[in-house]
């Protein structure tokens, strides 16, 4: 942005999101306020909800996209407009949540993206009661505790047909060059297959999503993305949050670059049982780690 040239990075940082935080705070009180009306108007509710998140997920999206110039590349599958799904993905670091807004965005299904979170954020004040009223998944990570508030979330998907790119990071955490080793150490162990630049995927939660969301109608697919980036030559190395907020021309003068590779799976040719449903995420993994290797190659070829 020509008005912010010239000023220090962090300075730059703090004018762009200031305006942001003033708004997201806004939103959050909005949809702590919506939390009680969720009780006798869940529809209402999840239409507001998803108009609100719109608006503070699009800021933040053109902050890193044109006001600090992030050049997102895609490739794969083209998907189709407001089409309701299941999202999988890798997980690098907080710059994923760009990537699949991006996607989500132009997809027109932006304001319906719905994120496993953390179970804990659920009783943090305005936060985590504005995650509760739109309909997020709130998770612990412990299956049997889980299972109630899985219910809950495919409850409305399924009778009340709401609208959804439903997310989530299989891997259930970043990946790291130690957490690369652990899951090499794992797969060793337990006879699975490693994949290339990923961890491997936990696959009970994608099993349960599938065999639950099947019953909605309108749920038609499986979107698996493979999210890459690169820093000055070198793979798989992201911007922090901080660094996508303030720095100018973050592709061009930066030198990162951003790719998601896309393919969409029609939900109705998945395989039928739990077992195979597992080996078939597992697959994905292993294919997708394939892609990111040979990406790569390409970029250190250019």
């Amino acid at each position: 942005m020509a008005t912010l040239a010239g000023l220090p990075t962090d300075l730059r940082g703090v004018l762009l999101m200031a305006p942001w935080i003033v708004h997201l705070a806004v939103c959050d009180l909005a949809l702590s306020l919506l939390l009680p009306v969720k009780l006798i108007a869940p529809d209402l509710v999840y239409r507001a909800s998803s108009r609100i998140a719109f608006s503070a997920w699009k800021w933040i999206q053109v902050i890193f996209e044109r006001c600090n110039g992030a050049r997102i590349t895609f490739s794969g599958d083209p998907l189709p407009m407001r089409e309701s799904a299941v999202v999988v993905s890798n997980h690098v670091s907080w710059a994923d949540f760009y990537m699949i807004q991006a996607l989500a965005l132009r997809s027109g299904m932006l304001g319906q993206c719905r994120w496993f979170a953390k179970d804990q954020l659920r009783w943090v004040p305005f936060l985590g009661w504005g995650l509760w009223a739109m309909g997020m998944p709130m998770v612990t990570r412990k299956w049997m505790r889980d299972q109630r508030e899985l219910q809950r979330v495919f409850s409305g998907i399924v009778h009340r047909r709401w609208p959804i790119w439903l997310i989530s990071f299989s891997e259930a955490t970043r990946f790291t060059p130690n957490k690369y080793h652990e899951s090499k150490i794992w797969c060793k162990q337990n006879g699975r297959p490693q994949p290339l630049h990923l961890l491997y995927p936990r696959t009970k939660g994608f099993v349960t999503t599938v065999q639950h969301l099947r019953k909605a109608p309108h749920v038609k697919a499986v979107y698996d993305f493979a999210i890459a980036y690169q820093h000055k030559g070198t793979f798989h190395v992201a911007p922090s949050m901080w660094d996508t907020l303030r720095l100018p021309r973050i592709s061009e003068s930066q030198g990162y670059k951003f790719h998601v590779h896309v393919r969409r799976y029609p939900l109705e040719e998945l395989p039928h049982t739990d077992e195979e449903l597992a080996k078939w995420l597992e697959q994905r993994w292993v294919d997708k780690g394939e892609y990111l290797d040979s990406l790569k190659g390409e970029w250190a070829a250019k």
